[in-house]
C-alpha cells in the first residue's frame, strides 16, 4: 500500500519534469505536418484529419472491441514472457553452468525473426488467440529472461556476506536486498518487452487475424485509406505510451528510488 500511494503521489512531479518528452512529441507532429504538406494527403495524412479519424473512430465505438482484443493478446503474450522469463532467468542466474548452457538458446530466440515464428504459430494453433499469443511470447521472452538472468549474476556477494553476517531474515533478505536489484534489472526490460509485444501482436493479427487492430489494418491497406491507417497506430501508440510512462516508469522510479537513497 505504501509504494501504491507513493507511486500516485508522484505522479504529479513525474509529469511535470517530462517536458522534454512532451517537446520531442511536439517536433515529431511538426515533422509530420511539413511531410504531408509537401508530399500530399495521399501519401501522409496531415496530424488534424488523422486525430480526427480517429475521434470518430472511439466516439462511434468501433475501435473499442479491436483495440480491447489486441490489447488482451499482447498483454496475455507479455505476462507470460514475463512470468516463464523471470523465473528461469532467476534460476538459471544462481548457477554458472545454467547461464553458460541458456546463452547459445538465447542467442537463437533473439536471433530468430518473428515473422518465423509467426508463421510456424499459424501452423500450430492456425487463426485462433494462440497464434499471436504465442509470437508475443516468445518474441519477448529472450529479452526478460537475459535481464532476469543478469540481475541474478550481478547481486554484489559482499551484501550477501554482510547480510549473512548481521543475520537477516530471509524475508528482509528477499525484499530489502534481493527483490530490488533483480526489479532494477526487470523494469527496463518490462519496458522493452511491452513495446515489442505491441509490434508484435499487430503484426500476427494483420496476417492471421480476423478481428483486432492488426486486422482493422489490413482493411484500410485495401481500401487504400491512409488516414483510417495512421488513425490505428496512433491509438495503439497512444496506448502503449500512456500505459508506459503514466504506470511502468512511475513504477520503476518508485521501485529504483533506494538506490538514490543509499548513495
Amino acid at each position: 500500500m505504501s509504494l501504491l500511494r507513493a507511486w500516485v503521489l508522484g505522479i504529479p512531479s513525474y509529469l511535470w519534469s517530462g517536458w522534454g518528452a512532451v517537446g520531442s512529441l511536439f517536433l515529431l507532429l511538426a515533422a509530420w505536418e511539413w511531410v504531408s504538406a509537401v508530399y500530399g494527403v495521399l501519401i501522409l495524412p496531415d496530424p488534424a484529419s488523422t486525430f480526427s479519424m480517429l475521434h470518430q473512430m472511439l466516439q462511434s465505438g468501433a475501435a473499442w472491441p479491436e483495440l480491447a482484443v489486441t490489447a488482451r493478446r499482447a498483454m496475455t503474450g507479455l505476462a507470460l514472457a514475463m512470468a516463464v522469463g523471470s523465473v528461469l532467468g532467476l534460476a538459471a542466474g544462481v548457477s554458472m553452468t545454467a547461464s553458460m548452457m541458456a546463452r547459445p538458446l538465447v542467442t537463437v530466440l533473439l536471433g530468430t525473426p518473428p515473422i518465423a515464428w509467426l508463421v510456424l504459430a499459424m501452423l500450430w494453433f492456425g487463426a485462433s488467440d494462440g497464434t499471436p499469443v504465442f509470437t508475443v511470447f516468445i518474441a519477448c521472452f529472450p529479452v526478460v529472461f537475459v535481464s532476469a538472468l543478469q540481475g541474478a549474476r550481478t547481486l554484489d556477494h559482499h551484501l550477501k556476506d554482510m547480510a549473512q553476517a548481521f543475520r537477516l531474515t530471509r524475508r528482509m533478505k528477499l525484499w530489502d536486498l534481493y527483490l530490488p536489484h533483480v526489479v532494477s534489472y526487470l523494469f527496463p526490460a518490462f519496458i522493452t518487452a511491452l513495446g515489442t509485444a505491441w509490434k508484435v501482436v499487430v503484426m500476427a493479427e494483420l496476417l492471421a487475424s480476423s478481428d483486432g487492430v492488426g486486422a482493422a489494418l489490413a482493411v484500410s491497406r485495401a481500401q487504400l485509406d491512409t488516414t483510417a491507417t495512421l488513425a490505428w497506430i496512433c491509438a495503439v501508440v497512444g496506448i502503449l505510451l500512456a500505459v508506459e510512462y503514466l504506470l511502468l516508469e512511475p513504477l520503476k522510479r518508485e521501485v529504483e528510488h533506494w538506490r538514490s537513497t543509499g548513495e
